[in-house]
């Protein structure tokens, strides 16, 4: 595994500290089609996996594998152990206390528990809860938002007669501040991304939080493209509640994680319900757990709690603040590229002032799919489609797009391997006037 990188300050990565890195990640050796290994730009669906994250998984299935918080025998023991030590160290990497981190599956399921558990009658609650949301309500989400973000909170409104508003973006995908007066004495909830999946623009947290603060309205962050890139930390961007996905973070897929302040946990109702998260069952009633345990029903993804542990460490030991210098200095070199690319339009800011290394773009007369598979046969990964966010796309009078995304392991060579094949995508096309 990595050892500690030598400089510990807030520069890009050397050559020689990026080639160690790349070592520890198995999947940059696969070729692709046409034999060249891989150029992977899209770390914003899902991050690779270092070995020691692979490792894990396997040292916990070889060496602890047993049931949580049930029986009395060794390997039950160890198991909770490590799953518990697991909630303290992903809690710790994020700026959270481990009483207010909820394991989920994913961020999706993370998002759906609490628009259902704000938007439940408060008669449900464990404790003098949240008053209920109804007409006259408003939750307030914005137009750059992953579906994720925005459908389960269109449920909550048709649950509960209260209406959805949202903060509209600029020409280049930015939320608008002139529209930020929509969040007022009618906001209940306020739901926004922390960084934009398809336009890369980071949102003014503080900004907003303050306004939200002001109405009395609760917050919650969508965290997701920013938890691997770069510092995140929980309590100084004082909002209520964030959610995470591990396998965006170097971690294994199937688990996520809803963040709290410990304080709002057990004013939430329950959101699934069952085994494990009750103290006491009878025929015609049940009593539920305190804190996240009443929230995680069922068998518990004790493995990836594992895994997403030492993906933590991991990026600790790499340093969050080189993870962004070096993904901040190989998007200036992208943009800069694209932005010389005739006839592509980038959807999102053309300088990386406030934006994270993530860029979707649009060629004219050539259907995403096509980009996709063309750069594919050219070793070059991107995502093409909507990226889960339509009305952000409607935004830009596109129906979908192609999406490059930097992560810690990509290279300046990268960068040119994928620029050089955008351009003969549209030489294979009849060029840009098609």
């Amino acid at each position: 595994m990595l050892e500690r990188l030598e400089n510990t300050s807030s520069a890009p990565f050397s050559g020689a500290e990026l080639a160690r890195l790349r070592n520890d990640f198995p999947i940059l050796t696969v070729p692709g089609r046409s034999g060249e290994p891989i150029a992977y730009f899209d770390a914003a669906a899902t991050s690779q996996k270092p070995q020691c994250v692979i490792d894990s998984l396997v040292q916990f299935y070889g060496g602890q594998n047993a049931a949580v918080n049930r029986g009395t025998h060794l390997l039950g023991d160890l198991a909770t152990t490590e799953f518990e030590n697991a909630r303290e160290a992903v809690a710790h990497y994020l700026g959270a206390q481990p009483e207010g981190l909820i394991w989920t599956k994913n961020a999706t399921e993370a998002l759906n528990l609490l628009a259902y558990s704000l938007s439940a009658p408060q008669s449900t609650a464990r404790t003098a809860g949240f008053k209920p949301l109804g007409p006259g309500d408003e939750i307030c989400i914005t137009r750059l938002e992953h579906h994720a973000n925005l459908v389960p909170w269109q449920e909550a409104c048709k649950r509960t007669g209260a209406k959805l508003t949202w903060l509209e973006a600029t020409e280049d995908g930015r939320l608008d501040p002139q529209n930020f007066e929509r969040i007022n004495e009618r906001t209940r909830i306020l739901a926004f991304t922390h960084v934009s999946n398809v336009t890369g623009a980071l949102s003014p947290v503080a900004d907003l939080v303050a306004r939200a603060k002001a109405v009395g309205a609760v917050t919650v962050l969508d965290s997701c493209q920013s938890t691997a890139h770069g510092p995140f930390n929980f309590r100084e961007l004082d909002v209520d509640f964030a959610v995470a996905s591990s396998h965006k973070m170097l971690g294994p897929t199937g688990i996520g994680a809803l963040i709290a302040r410990p304080e709002l946990v057990d004013q939430l109702p329950p959101f699934l319900t069952g085994g494990a998260m009750v103290t006491w069952v009878e025929m015609d009633s049940a009593t539920f757990h305190e804190g996240p345990a009443g929230f995680e029903a069922g068998s518990q993804p004790v493995a990836q709690a594992v895994g997403w542990a030492r993906a933590c460490e991991y990026l600790q030991l790499v340093g969050p603040e080189r993870i962004a210098a070096h993904e901040h200095a190989l998007g200036e070199e992208l943009l800069a590229g694209l932005l010389e690319i005739p006839g592509l339009r980038l959807l999102g800011p053309t300088t990386m002032e406030q934006r994270a290394a993530v860029f979707a773009f649009a060629l004219p007369g050539i259907h995403p799919h096509d980009v996709g598979q063309l750069l594919d046969s050219k070793d070059v990964a991107v995502r093409v489609g909507h990226h889960c966010a339509i009305p952000l796309h409607q935004h830009f009078g596109v129906r979908s797009s192609a999406r490059a995304s930097v992560s810690l392991t990509n290279t300046s060579a990268e960068v040119d391997r994928l620029l050089a094949a955008i351009v003969e995508t549209q030489r294979f096309f009849g060029g840009t006037n098609v």
